[in-house]
């Protein structure tokens, strides 16, 4: 199965209701983005057999933050799962299948994997989109948290803050907003925007330019994917493609900041189109 036959599918995925969003298939699906010959079916069966294994370390009667707790030890403790420290942009930490792999992740991707995991157990955890640091919980424990890229260690919401303000060194207030779950669409779109910056920063257009396809259509009231991928298209020299995103975010959107660039942009893709013809 190649890329072409891929996006159909991540389309319809996309287009289901939030809660039937299949969080593992959306991931796998984008991870094609780099293996269009993966075997999805086959990566969802590791999922299985992970869960399957970890059955044999939890007593399923006991309390949710017991549960929690052994999951986290056999994925992290004994199956070796962790954060990849050492090299945090290496885009195959955002590859659920080279996670799986290589058992290195970065904290939505380990977020993903404890998810999957506990779900095939009766383990319901939610993901939490702390601004700069992804976190799980149960979905019955509202005050304690865990941290997959640490190891699966619990934390306070006091120690929730205290990371917060490590990460993001002070300049992001914090509040109760902090710890808001996420949507199965908002977990997805973040998967992708950690793909979208790093293809970005490498300038290797023709892989961003795969990303935001997938931004298009899982976030469609997104219009600064939209200008994105106009942009991204110029830069590829498809200069109708640029004219049509571009034009289309200009005409869909109240006065914007970068409006003038924009407009800036639009016309050297409109002399571009005349220097071809």
């Amino acid at each position: 199965m190649n890329q072409l036959t891929y996006l159909p599918e991540f389309n319809r995925i996309s287009s289901l209701p939030d809660e039937q969003i299949d969080l593992a298939r959306a991931a796998l699906l984008i991870a094609s983005v780099e293996y269009p010959e993966l075997d999805i079916e086959h990566q969802l069966g590791l999922l299985d057999s992970l869960a399957t294994a970890a059955a044999r370390s939890i007593d399923a009667k006991a309390e949710p933050l017991v549960l929690v707790n052994q999951l986290s030890e056999y994925l992290f403790d004994e199956v070796g799962f962790g954060g990849n420290q050492e090299d945090y942009y290496d885009p195959r930490n955002s590859f659920l299948n080279d996670v799986l792999l290589r058992r290195v992740g970065i904290p939505i991707t380990l977020s993903l994997v404890c998810i999957e995991v506990g779900r095939r157990l009766g383990i319901q955890l939610i993901a939490i989109g702390m601004p700069g640091h992804l976190l799980i919980r149960h979905r019955d424990v509202s005050d304690w948290f865990i941290d997959p890229f640490h190891g699966g260690i619990l934390l306070s919401q006091e120690e929730c803050e205290q990371r917060l303000q490590q990460i993001a060194q002070a300049t992001i207030p914090w509040d109760a907003s902090c710890l808001i779950p996420l949507s199965n669409r908002e977990f997805v779109t973040r998967i992708l925007m950690n793909l979208k910056g790093i293809y970005l920063q490498r300038k290797d257009y023709s892989r961003t330019l795969s990303i935001l396809e997938h931004l298009v259509l899982i976030s469609p009231d997104s219009k600064q994917d939209l200008r994105d991928r106009g942009a991204v298209y110029f830069r590829l020299g498809r200069y109708q493609d640029a004219l049509d995103d571009l034009q289309t975010y200009l005409g869909s959107t109240a006065p914007a900041k970068d409006t003038e660039s924009v407009e800036r942009l639009l016309e050297q893709v409109r002399q571009a189109l005349i220097q071809e013809r």
